[in-house]
């Protein structure tokens, strides 16, 4: 892959100190501010929402950050308007939350954002059958989704590649590109093989932000190039 994006999990940051917590981890040479939504719902956990994505939204794109909206919530159609309106530059779903797949991504696009399914690690990839021309990411999970810090589940790799194979044919037939990425246990030591199965965008949470916080500007900065120099490895 000729690029590769990493998206630092706010989940895992320092909320007293958010959006100093996105400048200083994106300054460290991360790409996107990854936003995991939680309803108690569709998962066991409960976490933030829209009114949080709109006061990080001038800040994360004046850093030059997308901002990565996974929703995992059911159902996602009433939702997915208020993340638009907030300043999400993609939306991800997972196929199981939505009545009509095709709908809402067609919604996302419609209002302005990149499109996305999600896939838990019991979720087979057939969903993806009918829809590849309205999908601009296909997000992997490589744990159970609910909470952070926990291990990756190594059958990931080989689903990635199986996604990696469909959007090539995809991008062959097409030309458009398709953007993969994981969530999940990502850490220094794990992501250049999670790279060479195919992924080229890598959610990473407690594996960042699990340091002391403090008033260090370049706290994130060690991790973050080691990240990338294992990725120079692929």
């Amino acid at each position: 892959m000729s690029e590769y994006r990493i998206a630092p999990s706010i989940l895992s940051a320092n909320f007293a100190k958010l959006g100093q917590e996105i400048e200083d981890v994106i300054k460290s040479g991360t790409d996107i501010v990854h936003f995991d939504v939680m309803d108690n719902h569709y998962v066991p956990n409960l976490t933030i929402g829209p009114l949080v994505c709109e006061a990080i939204r001038d800040l994360s794109h004046n850093v030059g950050a997308l901002i990565d909206v996974h929703l995992m919530v059911e159902p996602v159609d009433r939702i997915i308007p208020d993340f638009a309106k907030a300043g999400a530059d993609i939306i991800t779903f997972h196929p199981e939350a939505s009545n009509h797949i095709d709908r809402s991504l067609s919604m996302v696009r419609d209002l302005g954002c990149k499109s996305g399914l999600v896939f838990n690690p019991a979720t087979p990839l057939h969903y993806l059958e009918h829809v590849m021309d309205k999908v601009d990411m296909i997000l992997l999970m490589s744990v159970n989704p609910g909470f952070g810090g926990q291990k990756f589940i190594p059958q990931t790799l080989e689903k990635a590649k199986q996604a990696r194979a469909l959007i090539d044919a995809y991008t062959a037939k097409t030309g458009r590109q398709i953007w993969l990425e994981i969530d999940g246990g990502v850490n220094p030591d794990n992501i250049a093989e999670i790279a060479a199965a195919g992924v080229d965008t890598f959610v990473a949470g407690s594996a960042i932000f699990g340091k002391p916080n403090d008033t260090d500007p370049n706290r994130y900065d060690t991790v973050v190039k080691s990240m990338r120099d294992a990725l120079a490895t692929v």
